[in-house]
């Protein structure tokens, strides 16, 4: 089934859980996609996941494009969203118009995400809907603001801090986003957001009472060198492929192979 849009907003108002997975490449997009990922996420997490950088802020938007292009090529049925980068979007509404533009345009997603969701950014939020580029909303831990945050730090666990994420939230839905990521906030506030907003919410360390869950793929397969807390692994193909390229070389050596 080809996954559309106006699906999302059927599924949570049907309390049916939406699974999110990240991909990065045409593998990547071929096991998310043939999985059954519900949504496929060309997320800035590629930047550490793929590219080795220690946070998303070196991550260009000539390098997202490329790896969404890649991924596009192995989705057949899940919903496209595609990351913004550090400040391709920050800066005025013009720039990340173009960015968005450029995304929807030159990879054949379906959508762009960006982060946060006070003052400014609902507005650039409201203006990319306007034209008919969808938005997918995020906020709690948004990697982009590492920095400000001091680091990976669950967000939102003062009563002050909780109520400026709700209110993000509420902003992000009246802006017209449809859907919106919470990431590694309490499973309290994740539930309250959940329960008051009208677009789908969309997990990742924030608790069982969201509308879906999104993993990076890196990270359910084992394959990262180190994940957060909230992730769980399903399989270890980092160690599975070490042994086997190891199994190869040993038999290069001896000559066993070809």
């Amino acid at each position: 089934m080809v996954v559309k849009i106006q699906q999302l907003a059927r599924w949570k108002q049907a309390q049916r859980p939406i699974a999110v997975l990240t991909a990065w490449d045409v593998i990547s997009a071929h096991i998310a996609d043939q999985a059954g990922a519900d949504l496929i996420l060309v997320g800035d997490s590629l930047a550490m996941v793929t590219l080795g950088y220690e946070t998303t802020l070196p991550l260009t938007l000539e390098e997202v494009l490329h790896h969404a292009r890649a991924v596009r090529r192995g989705v057949t049925d899940a919903l496209l969203v595609v990351d913004l980068p550090f400040m391709s979007y920050q800066v005025d509404r013009a720039d990340a118009l173009r960015a968005a533009g450029r995304v929807i345009k030159e990879t054949g997603a379906q959508a762009v995400k960006v982060e946060g969701g006070y003052g400014a950014m609902a507005e650039t939020i409201e203006a990319l809907v306007q034209v008919g580029i969808p938005v997918m909303g995020h906020v709690g831990l948004t990697p982009q603001s590492v920095n400000t945050m001091g680091g990976f730090r669950q967000q939102g666990k003062s009563p002050e801090a909780a109520d400026r994420i709700l209110q993000e939230a509420i902003a992000i839905d009246q802006a017209g986003a449809f859907a919106i990521v919470l990431e590694h906030i309490p499973p309290g506030l994740a539930k309250t957001i959940t329960e008051k907003l009208t677009i789908p919410t969309i997990g990742i360390g924030a608790g069982p009472d969201c509308d879906g869950q999104v993993l990076v793929t890196a990270d359910v397969l084992g394959l990262s060198v180190w994940q957060p807390p909230f992730a769980k692994q399903y399989t270890n193909l980092r160690e599975q492929g070490i042994v086997a390229a190891q199994q190869f070389c040993d038999a290069v050596r001896s000559r066993q192979f070809p």
